[in-house]
């Protein structure tokens, strides 16, 4: 359709009605609204008013808002009853919103109970973690028989540790002979790594048998906090570590029996959002001792709408159209075929105010080189199907609802052309085309792909004309687009020849003539003829971007030729049971694998003709989208208050 139509807005009312103010136009949902750092740096404005940031409010919702997303999260970890495949906004009336969340204290007080009883959950984990460590640590010394914490004799010293594995123990007890006499070193175990090891000495040699130890890379093993032998503590880990388990399990019982409250929190979740939201919009808006002020844009269709809260109150406000030029925020509608295409604007740029809304231009153009590409009648009755079913069990919203429509649409032109080529599972079912096989007659697919090619390019060139001369700029639309229609259509007759072959010839030599008169004409001396050729050389990108269309060819016989190969190899086993079986298996993932790759291909290139071609014709893009300020929730779709 085309650039929604906005208005300004400038409204002053009375700080006593400014939240009630705010939260009708926040469920209204159709008003943008500005920030004031330009005021604020105002000489005139700065000495009369500030902003009006509720800071703290805002810092305490952002807290509970983590808290509530803390236990939904652990809530939905424990959730026992059946989840939803893709999660979508539930629609809900604002009026049954409200009364669900109107004991905010009880929800506070639920989360916290919530993220508490998980806190408790993962410190018996951890305390099972620290009994199963220290377990794979007393294995090692399972075979020593003497109390753990027993370090020392009435003259003896004890000392554990471990040491390499590559090392030669004996070596070690002699050089310890030569620093300490009578010291000892026995293995406990062993593995492919280390060595557990005990070593018994005088008290007095302690030090300088520690000594000798380090240097070959002993490490000291101390047993803190243990009492007894490695078996009596390992039985006394093991019992513990039972006991940690039913605890654990009884928690998460309390977890898994409370998940079904989740979506109370979720309700609650969104209401801090919206709280939090109208406290953060308190710093657009301005204020004195009594009035607060703020302005933006609404849509020009919701005036009376918006007109009413605002008498409502009380308040003065000033309304002024959108001037032209001036820059503005942007909001697209289509039509209800032209919507779904929105999705590939959206995902380019938005149109700024100079430019035109693409999308009903792009729409018919996707829709036809998606089928092209694609090309195959089983994958698009498969690709519609799909997303037909998707749309109905889904709540889908914003760019996924447009890109699941439009690949709706897109497998209906799918459908379209792969009858038309008979591709049907490529060549599975063997069924005659109603056109012809791209794979017999690439030609005739590649020559019609240049003629989509060149229309779409005329198209992009023709609203670039229209827009030139909607500004007044008919000398610009004649020399840069009628002067290239000419050449090029003259050209083309021409090369087809026959009894217009001379009538094309003229038309290039009038068209290349004109272009080369006219290129320079903004610029000064030699400028005007050097423009001129310049511009005569721009013949090139044409030719480039006819070329382009190149690729409805190139994809449109992939998706068959890999199709028609997936079935040689299905076939290739044989017959019988087991051939049947293969054949059946090879077709479901081949032909599955084909038509996803080749549906984010075609996605992708038709796209791209989208953008570089045509969109390269005649639209600049950047402007700022319209993000008014209303309700962004995450788990409730709200709608509308009922007038």
């Amino acid at each position: 359709m085309a650039i929604v139509e906005m208005s300004k807005l400038s409204v002053i009312g009375l700080n006593d009605n400014k939240s009630d103010i705010l939260k009708d136009i926040m469920s209204l949902g159709v008003c943008e609204i500005n920030p004031q750092d330009e005021k604020l740096s105002d000489t005139e404005w700065k000495e009369l008013i500030k902003r009006d940031p509720d800071i703290n409010a805002e810092f305490d919702t952002d807290t509970k808002i983590s808290e509530v997303s803390s236990a939904i999260e652990v809530l939905d970890k424990y959730f026992v009853g059946k989840k939803p495949l893709i999660k979508c906004r539930k629609p809900m009336k604002e009026s049954e919103f409200e009364q669900k969340i109107s004991e905010p204290q009880k929800d506070d007080d639920f989360a916290l109970s919530v993220n508490q009883k998980y806190k408790n959950v993962l410190a018996l984990k951890s305390e099972e973690n620290n009994l199963v460590t220290q377990i794979t640590e007393l294995k090692q010394w399972l075979d020593y028989d003497f109390p753990l914490e027993l370090k020392q004799t009435e003259y003896s010293s004890i000392i554990h540790g471990t040491i390499s594995s590559t090392l030669v123990l004996n070596e070690i007890a002699e050089k310890l002979n030569t620093v300490g006499s009578g010291a000892v070193l026995e293995t406990v175990s062993k593995d492919d790594k280390i060595t557990y090891v005990v070593c018994v000495c005088l008290k007095e040699d302690r030090e300088e048998i520690l000594s000798v130890l380090r240097q070959e890379g002993f490490n000291p093993v101390a047993f803190a906090g243990i009492t007894g032998t490695a078996k009596d503590n390992m039985a006394k880990c093991e019992t513990e570590i039972e006991a940690v388990k039913e605890k654990i399990l009884k928690a998460e019982d309390e977890l898994k029996s409370i998940s079904k409250d989740i979506g109370s929190l979720e309700l609650y979740y969104d209401s801090l959002i919206i709280k939090r939201d109208r406290h953060r919009i308190l710093s657009n808006v301005l204020r004195t001792d009594k009035t607060f002020y703020f302005d933006g844009w609404f849509v020009k269709a919701s005036q009376n709408a918006l007109e009413e809260i605002l008498n409502k109150y009380g308040c003065y406000y000033e309304i002024t159209e959108h001037e032209k030029g001036e820059e503005m925020p942007i909001l697209l509608k289509q039509n209800s075929l032209a919507e779904p295409f929105q999705a590939i604007t959206d995902l380019y740029s938005t149109p700024s105010v100079n430019d035109i809304d693409p999308t009903p231009f792009l729409a018919p153009f996707y829709f036809i080189f998606f089928g092209l590409m694609l090309s195959d009648a089983a994958y698009g009755l498969i690709l519609t199907v799909v997303s037909f079913i998707a749309l109905k069990m889904f709540n889908f919203e914003g760019m996924m609802k447009r890109l699941f429509k439009m690949f709706m649409f897109c497998g209906i032109s799918t459908f379209f052309w792969g009858a038309m080529f008979g591709g049907w599972f490529g060549d599975m079912f063997g069924i005659e085309p109603m056109w012809f096989n791209p794979i017999q007659e690439p030609m005739t697919l590649l020559i019609f792909s240049i003629i989509l090619g060149a229309i779409h390019l005329f198209v992009g060139m023709g609203i670039k004309a229209y827009m030139l001369i909607k500004n007044g700029q008919m000398l610009d639309a004649v020399c840069d687009i009628f002067l290239w229609y000419v050449l090029l259509i003259g050209l083309v007759v021409f090369a087809v020849g026959g009894s217009l072959s001379s009538i094309g010839k003229w038309m290039s030599i009038v068209g290349a003539v004109g272009i080369l008169l006219t290129g320079g004409r903004n610029k000064k001396g030699i400028g005007k003829v050097t423009g001129g050729l310049g511009s005569l050389y721009g013949i090139t990108s044409y030719l480039s971007d006819v070329l382009s269309y190149s690729r409805l060819l190139a994809l449109g016989l992939a998706t068959g030729v890999v199709s028609q190969v997936i079935n040689t190899l299905g076939k290739m086993v044989g017959g019988g049971f087991i051939g049947i079986i293969v054949m059946v298996v090879v077709f479901i993932i081949g032909h599955t694998f084909n038509l996803a790759i080749n549906t984010l291909g075609t996605f992708v290139h038709s796209s791209r003709l989208q953008y570089v071609e045509f969109f390269g014709k005649f639209f600049d893009g950047g402007g700022s989208p319209f993000n008014p300020f209303n309700t962004k929730t995450k788990y409730v779709q709200l709608l509308r208050r009922e007038k």
